[in-house]
């Protein structure tokens, strides 16, 4: 029998309902997937910034409590400003192995 391999996970990008407060600080509230389901965050254990080394963007890590269960959820800023682009919203997730 042949051992399972973990695959590699994925970058699933998901909309993210936050507020910004009279500083400019950014506040996740909760996470829209593309079909539709929405989870509140309870709370926000941790903020750090964070860069994807592969690609090179500059983001943050916010480290947030969802039904008991701790997840990272990610911000990806943009490198050129489009417009009010400022930057997407992603979470890893287990990829099936091959």
């Amino acid at each position: 029998m042949r051992p399972l391999r973990n695959a590699p996970p994925v970058r699933v990008y998901v909309t993210v309902n936050s507020t910004f407060d009279a500083t400019g600080a950014v506040t996740p509230r909760s996470i829209v997937w593309a079909d539709g389901r929405s989870f509140k965050i309870d709370s926000i254990r941790d903020f750090r910034p964070a860069s994807a080394m592969e690609d090179g963007h500059a983001g943050d890590c916010y480290t947030v409590m969802i039904r008991g269960e701790e997840k990272r959820l990610y911000f990806e800023r943009t490198r050129d400003t489009y417009g009010s682009r400022l930057g997407r919203w992603w979470v890893e997730c287990s990829a099936p192995a091959p």
